[in-house]
């Protein structure tokens, strides 16, 4: 049978979601605790391979197996196995037309950035930090030129395997809460470094450096050497994944630590 799960995880201490020769990604640490429950070695496959440091509110992954077990021990006994960094949220059974990432048809991330003088202590590790004013309405008008199918190649990161650089972004808001950016990107699907490649240019626009119209200019450059550094990993997280409706799974998390 093929078994669904949703899982977050704390990216900070991982070298990304996948699997590495020295142990060190997300995949090899749910593998093993799948593996052992299922007691046979199983492969683990997720909707997105997310960086070293990058969060995960929701991600969303499958695994092929012969042994019969409750929903509950693909979560309890899971977790019981899991380093505290990861939890699995809850577990469906699907049929084998499902792929966790393959069958994806939308992904969301999420950046939280603190907008303050000071540094963040408590939330070392999850949360970006930029330490000048920004102005979160330049930052919007920035993010409008975004919407809509378009080569992103300019926010690529040359190490990127995608085949293509064209994707439909369909959502880019900047939305301010206090000292608090809550920044959300929907795509078909997103490039390497893409969401922090586009953090980083906003926050030059933010930031005054830039004028809001430099977004489209460098949309349409295409050329990755015009746009700003890719941002800090840290306040980055995958936040949701859309099905079709036929596979009813959850899409959005019950424990988003940095909710509206």
């Amino acid at each position: 049978m093929r078994i669904a799960i949703g899982l977050e995880y704390r990216g900070a201490g991982f070298c990304g979601w996948q699997s590495q020769p020295q142990g060190c990604g997300v995949q090899d640490a749910v593998e093993a605790a799948v593996t052992a429950i299922a007691g046979t070695r199983t492969a683990v496959t997720a909707a997105g391979r997310t960086d070293a440091g990058v969060h995960a509110a929701l991600q969303i992954a499958h695994f092929d197996v012969t042994a019969a077990r409750p929903l509950t021990a693909w979560v309890r006994g899971v977790n019981s196995h899991l380093p505290p960094g990861i939890a699995v949220l809850w577990a469906r059974e699907v049929g084998e037309d499902f792929h966790a990432r393959f069958a994806a048809v939308q992904r969301g991330y999420r950046y939280v950035l603190l907008n303050h003088p000071v540094r963040p202590a408590l939330h070392d590790g999850l949360i970006g930090w930029h330490h000048r004013p920004l102005d979160a309405d330049a930052m919007n008008r920035a993010a409008m030129h975004l919407i809509g199918r378009h080569d992103f190649s300019a926010f690529r990161a040359a190490e990127c395997q995608a085949r293509s650089p064209v994707k439909e972004l369909r959502r880019a808001q900047v939305e301010r809460h206090g000292d608090y950016l809550l920044c959300d990107f929907q795509a078909d699907g997103f490039l390497h470094h893409m969401v922090r490649n586009l953090m980083g240019c906003l926050i030059q626009v933010g930031a005054g450096v830039r004028p809001a119209e430099w977004m489209a200019q460098l949309l349409a450059s295409r050329d990755r050497t015009l746009a700003a550094p890719t941002f800090d990993a840290a306040g980055l997280y995958l936040a949701h994944i859309r099905y079709p409706a036929h596979f009813d799974l959850p899409e959005n998390p019950d424990r988003w630590p940095f909710a509206t």
